[in-house]
């Protein structure tokens, strides 16, 4: 009976009535699958904007960006997930079949790791610059440099698995 008025507004069967969503997640979150309601798809779509829009999921190509504005994108990843949760309520859930509760494990078992053990690094590499030299030089300089950017490679790679998985508890996956 809606099928004429789904394809009419050109809406795709399996994403803007998504009901039943079946993702598989990066950090040793696992697979989960479950009934994702308005609440979650919603939230689902903000997080993926907000992650597809950063270096998180785009590769930092050797020889261009600075590491320090790649943690510093990756660190604000915290502090907009947290306003998209708070704002999209308990719906959203905090169990691990729940957008709530990927967001969370993502923050906790993938983002956090790597910016505790490589931001204070950074940090201190940072402070040792000498004014004459441009923060992209002083970075390049860094004997941790390309294992820093080898890291953050392998974590865009978990944060694009998550990404998808997003996209498609949004529905447009």
């Amino acid at each position: 009976m809606w099928s004429w008025l789904k394809k009419f507004l050109g809406l795709r069967e399996d994403s803007a009535f998504l009901k039943k969503v079946s993702v598989s997640l990066p950090f040793g979150i696992g697979s989960a699958e479950w009934e994702a309601d308005p609440a979650e798809r919603k939230a689902a779509w903000s997080l993926y904007v907000e992650l597809v829009t950063r270096i998180a999921v785009q590769p930092l190509v050797v020889d261009t960006g600075l590491i320090r504005e790649a943690l510093n994108s990756l660190y604000n990843l915290f502090g907009i997930t947290r306003q998209v949760l708070k704002e999209a309520g308990p719906n959203v859930g905090a169990s691990r079949e729940s957008v709530g509760g990927i967001a969370i494990a993502v923050l906790n078992n993938g983002l956090r790791p790597f910016l505790a053990k490589w931001h204070p690094l950074l940090q201190t590499w940072e402070a040792q610059k000498p004014p004459h030299k441009s923060p992209k030089q002083h970075e390049q300089d860094w004997s941790e440099e390309p294992k820093l950017r080898a890291e953050l490679e392998s974590l865009r790679k978990d944060l694009e698995q998550y990404a998808n998985a997003l996209a498609i508890i949004a529905g447009v996956n």
